[in-house]
């Protein structure tokens, strides 16, 4: 049997990285009526109209009882009034990034959909979110506790390699558990969750192993890709639509008139697992 040759990526999720297609990548595809009419977004921000082009204050807010008494607000231009809804949409995320190293995130990922034009978005500290998410996840659904226990099962202890037809084997133990995802009750808390929370493509791969007597190293590489943007589901749920944080980008993404581009989300870790042969096998 021939020996499986490294690197390997034994696992892909059936979403692909790179899907400029999906429904949470459109943006600039809906006008002021269907925003209205379909998904209930009259009420956008407290400081901008973004279908009137004006500024709101206390005299053209419907909630103020000044309301009416001033007439209609400040006009400003479109660049203005997405200046404006930015702004405020960088002071709602603090509401979901409280605390933690990766709170400065969502306002770092804000400003890339600001201004980068739909490039995609790399940081450090996504990086090491998921590197410590994969090392410290210590549940029987941990993807790195799985590929031990598989991999030490799969090499051929005598020749030193694993086998090609061990590869199934590999991917199996995956699919048993459950991929990093950032939707653990403290991602609501300390940035993760607004930033990233659920994942749209993920590919694992062994880059290296090394089989010394009755000792295993393997060095695995995790790539993660989610997209920093709206699908009409998203808006179309009470939890999202309440907060006036995702009332705002939604606007700004999918209204026509803005068409702020989202964004793919790259985030990468490499982590080293070893194990022993069982005692079974000695």
């Amino acid at each position: 049997m021939a020996a499986l040759q490294f690197p390997c990526t034994i696992f892909t999720t059936q979403n692909r990285m790179d899907d400029y297609s999906a429904k949470d990548m459109r943006c600039g595809d809906l006008t002021e009526a269907q925003l209205k009419t379909h998904y209930h977004l009259v009420d956008v921000s407290t400081r901008a109209n973004p279908y009137t082009l004006t500024k709101i204050t206390p005299f053209n807010q419907p909630q103020s009882m000044f309301y009416g008494s001033r007439g209609e607000g400040e006009k400003i231009t479109r660049q203005q009034c997405a200046a404006i809804l930015f702004d405020e949409f960088r002071l709602l995320s603090r509401l979901f990034s409280v605390y933690g190293p990766y709170n400065h995130l969502i306002e770092k990922m804000i400003g890339h959909m600001q201004n980068g034009n739909g490039k995609p978005f790399r940081n450090i500290s996504l990086d090491r979110a998921l590197k410590d998410h994969i090392l410290y996840d210590s549940s029987r659904n941990s993807t790195r506790l799985l590929l031990e226990n598989v991999l030490k099962n799969s090499i051929n202890w005598e020749q030193q390699y694993i086998p090609t037809d061990k590869k199934d084997a590999l991917r199996a133990a995956i699919l048993q558990g459950k991929l990093p995802k950032f939707d653990r009750f403290q991602d609501n808390f300390n940035g993760m969750g607004i930033t990233v929370h659920d994942t749209w493509a993920t590919h694992i791969t062994i880059k290296s192993l090394q089989i010394d007597n009755n000792r295993y190293h393997a060095v695995l590489h995790y790539k993660v890709q989610d997209h920093f943007g709206l699908d009409v589901d998203d808006i179309s749920k009470f939890k999202f639509n309440q907060f006036r944080f995702f009332r705002i980008w939604f606007v700004l993404q999918r209204f026509n008139q803005f068409s702020f581009k989202p964004f793919m989300t790259n985030i990468e870790a490499t982590i080293e697992i070893s194990g022993e042969r069982n005692d079974d096998q000695k």
